[in-house]
C-alpha cells in the first residue's frame, strides 16, 4: 500500500513542479528541452529539498534567465550539465542582487550552513562576451553580476565547477566562515578587441577560515583577491593565466573605516603572463592593517612586476599619507621571469612604514636573462633587523628593514 501511494505522489509533484521530481527530502531536476527558462524549477528544487535534503541536477542544458537567491541548511547539491545565463543585459543590470561591497551585485547568492555543492562535469557559461563587448574595457558597472556569491554562509564546500566566459567576478565570499572551495576551473577569454576586465577568480570580504585549493584560472583581473576584514585564508595549488596574481586588497579606501587582512598563506602558485605575482595594494585614505601574510613556492613566467606593495593604489598620489600598517610579510621561494627590469617594488607609506618584511630564496630575472632591480622605500627598523643581499641590484631609500636571501643560508 505504501509503495502504491508513493509513486502517484511523486508523479503528481513532478507535474506540479515541472522538471522536478521529489522523493522524501531528495529532489532530482531534469532540464527543460524547449530552451525555456529553467530558473523556476531550479528554485523549486532548492525550496523543497534545500533544508536537510539533497538536490541532484541531471545532465543537459539549463537556461538561467533570472536571479537566484537561496538558503541551504544541512544539504548536498550535485551539479551536472551546462548552465547558460541569458544575454538580457538590461534585466541583469536592473535585477542582480546587491552584495553591498563597492555597489557590486550578483546573479546567484547562496547562504546558509552545513552544505556542500559539488560539480560533476558541470559548466557555468555566463555568456560573458556580451558583457565584455558592452562594457568596452571599463572596470566596473553597477548591476554587472558576479556569477556566484556565498553570503552569510557557514561550513560550506564548493567543489568541481567549471566556468566559461563569466559575466563579472567568478566568485565572491562575504560575511562567511569555514568555507572550502576546491577543484575549480575558470576561463574568461575575449574573442573581440575588448578585454575581460574585472573577471576576478575570487574576492573575499568580511570572512574567515577559508581554504582555496586546486584552481586553474584565466581571467582579466586578480586571480585571488583577499579583501577587507578577511582572516585565516589558505590558498594552495593554483595556476593563473593572464591575471593580477595573488593579491591582498585593495583595502583602506574609506577614511573613517578601519580595515584589516590577517593570517593569509599563498602556497604552490604558478602564474603565466600576468601583471603581478605576489602583491599588496592599499589606498592612502583609511586606517587598518595587513599582518602575517606569506607568499611561498611561487613560480611565474612573463610577469610585469612580480613582487609589489603600493600604499596608494590607482591614484599613485599622497602615498606617504597612508596610516594602514603592513607588517610581518614573508616571500619565500619566489622564482621566475619579469617582463621588465624590476623584480620587486616595495613602496611603503612614510606615515606607516612597513614592519618585518622577509625575503628568502628569491630568483627573479628578466626574460632576456638580465638582472632585475629591487626597489624599496619606507621599511622600518633596518638596524635591528638587518638585511643581506646576494647577487642582485638593490635600491633602498629612507629607513629600511629588509632581509633578502637568494639561493642559500
Amino acid at each position: 500500500m505504501f509503495l502504491w501511494l508513493l509513486v502517484p505522489w511523486t508523479l503528481l509533484l513532478s507535474t506540479a513542479l515541472g522538471a522536478v521530481t521529489k522523493i522524501g527530502t531528495s529532489c532530482t531536476v531534469t532540464p527543460l528541452t524547449d530552451g525555456s527558462d529553467d530558473t523556476p524549477q531550479i528554485l523549486s528544487a532548492f525550496k523543497s529539498c534545500g533544508n536537510s535534503g539533497s538536490i541532484s541536477f541531471l545532465d543537459g542544458i539549463y537556461h538561467i534567465n533570472q536571479i537566484m537567491d537561496i538558503t541551504l541548511t544541512n544539504s548536498t547539491v550535485s551539479l551536472r550539465g551546462t548552465w547558460i545565463w541569458s544575454t538580457d543585459i538590461q534585466y541583469w543590470l536592473s535585477h542582480s542582487i546587491s552584495v553591498v561591497y563597492a555597489k557590486r551585485s550578483t546573479a546567484w547568492r547562496i547562504g546558509g550552513r552545513d552544505f556542500e555543492i559539488r560539480g560533476y562535469g558541470v559548466v557555468f557559461d555566463g555568456n560573458g562576451q556580451k558583457w565584455y563587448d558592452q562594457n568596452r574595457n571599463q572596470g566596473n558597472q553597477n548591476g554587472r553580476p558576479i556569477s556566484l556569491t556565498l553570503w552569510n554562509a557557514r561550513n560550506a564546500v564548493v567543489d568541481g565547477i567549471t566556468w566559461r566566459q563569466v559575466q563579472f567576478w567568478h566568485t565572491f565570499v562575504a560575511h562567511s566562515q569555514n568555507i572550502t572551495m576546491t577543484n575549480l576551473d575558470m576561463n574568461a577569454t575575449s574573442n573581440s578587441q575588448y578585454k575581460t576586465v574585472n573577471t576576478d577568480g575570487i574576492d573575499t570580504w568580511n570572512s574567515k577560515d577559508i581554504v582555496l585549493s586546486n584552481w586553474t584560472v584565466s581571467c582579466g583581473d586578480d586571480c585571488i583577491s583577499i579583501k577587507a576584514n578577511s582572516s585565516n585564508v589558505h590558498v594552495s595549488n593554483v595556476v593563473c593565466h593572464e591575471s593580477g596574481g595573488m593579491c591582498i586588497g585593495s583595502i583602506g579606501k574609506d577614511a573613517g573605516v578601519a580595515e584589516y587582512v590577517d593570517d593569509v598563506v599563498f602556497d604552490n602558485i604558478t602564474l603565466i603572463h600576468s601583471s603581478n605575482a605576489a602583491w599588496i595594494k592599499t589606498y592612502p585614505s583609511g586606517p587598518g592593517h595587513v599582518k602575517n601574510i606569506t607568499f611561498k613556492n611561487i613560480k611565474f613566467t612573463d610577469v610585469n612586476q612580480p613582487i609589489y606593495i603600493s600604499p596608494c593604489i590607482y591614484s599613485y598620489s599622497n602615498c606617504d599619507a597612508s596610516r594602514l600598517q603592513i607588517s610581518d610579510v614573508r616571500w619565500e621561494n619566489i622564482s621566475g621571469t619579469a617582463r621588465y627590469n624590476v623584480g620587486a617594488g616595495i613602496h611603503c607609506s612614510g606615515n606607516a612604514p612597513c614592519q618585518n618584511l622577509t625575503f628568502e630564496n628569491i630568483d627573479i630575472k628578466q626574460k632576456s636573462g638580465a638582472a632585475v632591480e629591487y626597489l624599496c622605500s619606507n621599511i622600518a627598523n633596518q638596524k635591528t633587523s638587518g638585511w643581506r643581499v646576494l647577487g642582485l641590484v638593490l635600491r633602498i631609500s629612507l629607513s629600511s628593514s629588509i632581509i633578502i636571501s637568494l639561493g642559500g643560508s
